[in-house]
């Protein structure tokens, strides 16, 4: 019998079709072994007791407080249904897939990707940072403020893919700072609106840099006042200048990070600020490969809660 190859739109509706062969309970299982023992969400009271079940999930009761929670309490995943559906939608945020495509293939409302893709993102994105060491390159990059989706401006809009009213880096723009070491360890922050601050610098990066650390920047003064302030020894790089590389001394892997970035948020055609922080923490996720199946993105979810 001679064999057939299968045309790109065959590959998908059939990858799709197996995405969403899932055990019946297997979702419910990985959330349960996940979570483990719970304290109270609420009091933190580790006295607790069982107390039925509710939507295939065992509920808790806090001898201290009173109250009962499940697995999913006080969690972004908290009150989400379709959970047959979860791990197949996960698949989805491996894959990159659109709000519309994730939808068609898990066969939800487009309401419902978009919100499970901001849950699910919130949730596995509040893992523990990595805590970075050796060369440390750090770098900024900014993005187009935007009130997407908004109700309610507070300027004049402006079409899609329209340009900042003022020249150069102003309140206008998204500020996103990446730190990165020489082993890939990646950091990323959404600072807020205009150019970073050395107080912003020391409220996102201290927390992550090893005491030891050389950080790289470029030649702004945020870094060079936020380093002296922190005792850290840094080195930067004049890009202003023409100067890109002097030795070891370079930030050219935080920079194509940014490119990276920059080139994978365009297949969603314009992202609103407030969830810019969840599209930055998707794709370090993504970048370090250390979950490649979506019961392992579960799992994270949950047991960082």
């Amino acid at each position: 019998m001679a064999q057939r190859q299968l045309s790109d739109d065959e590959v998908a509706l059939l990858q799709g079709f197996l995405a969403n062969v899932v055990q019946p309970g297997q979702c419910l299982r990985l959330i349960e072994e996940s979570a483990g023992k719970r304290p109270c969400p609420r009091c933190g009271g580790t006295r607790c007791h069982r107390s039925g079940h509710a939507n295939g999930l065992q509920r808790y009761r806090c001898v201290a407080c009173r109250r009962s929670f499940n697995a999913l309490t006080s969690t972004p995943l908290a009150r989400l249904r379709l959970r047959d559906k979860w791990l197949p939608y996960f698949q989805c945020l491996i894959e990159s897939c659109t709000v519309r495509k994730a939808a068609e293939r898990v066969a939800v409302a487009k309401s419902t990707s978009f919100r499970w893709r901001h849950r699910f993102i919130a949730a596995v994105r509040r893992e523990r940072r990595p805590q970075l060491s050796g060369i440390v390159e750090a770098d900024e990059t900014y993005h187009l403020e935007s009130q997407k989706g908004s109700r309610h401006l507070d300027r004049r809009p402006r079409k899609r893919g329209g340009t900042a009213s003022k020249r150069g880096i102003s309140k206008e723009f998204d500020c996103i700072l990446v730190a990165r070491d020489r082993t890939r360890q990646t950091c990323e922050f959404v600072t807020g609106r205009g150019p970073v601050s050395a107080s912003q610098l020391s409220e996102h990066l201290k927390p992550v840099l090893a005491p030891d650390i050389l950080l790289i920047s470029d030649a702004a003064r945020a870094y060079v006042t936020f380093a002296r302030q922190a005792g850290i020894t840094h080195e930067a790089v004049n890009v202003k200048a023409g100067m890109r590389t002097r030795g070891a001394i370079h930030i050219q892997g935080v920079n194509a990070w940014h490119s990276r970035f920059k080139a994978w948020l365009r297949r969603f055609n314009g992202v609103a600020s407030r969830y810019l922080a969840n599209y930055t923490g998707w794709l370090r996720v993504l970048d370090t490969a250390a979950w490649p199946a979506p019961a392992q993105w579960l799992r994270v979810a949950v047991a960082s809660a």
